[in-house]
């Protein structure tokens, strides 16, 4: 039974496939935060454009959209 236990502990098979699923999530992770702040960022862009766009409309006289 004890050399069982020490053998099992021994083992290594399958360690290569948990690093790789732990790195797999890693860059998950990292991918979707850079997403995340590149979206917010991207949003701001717009909402700006879109502001100075209203603000032509309205200066030259026609309804803004």
């Amino acid at each position: 039974m004890k050399s069982t236990i020490q053998q099992f502990l021994r083992d290594e098979e399958g360690a290569a496939a948990i690093e790789y699923g732990l790195l797999a999530g890693l860059i998950s992770v990292m991918i979707i935060a850079g997403a995340t702040a590149m979206g917010t960022s991207l949003s701001n862009i717009f909402n700006t454009l879109k502001t100075a766009l209203n603000t032509v409309d309205t200066n030259s006289g026609k309804a803004a959209q």
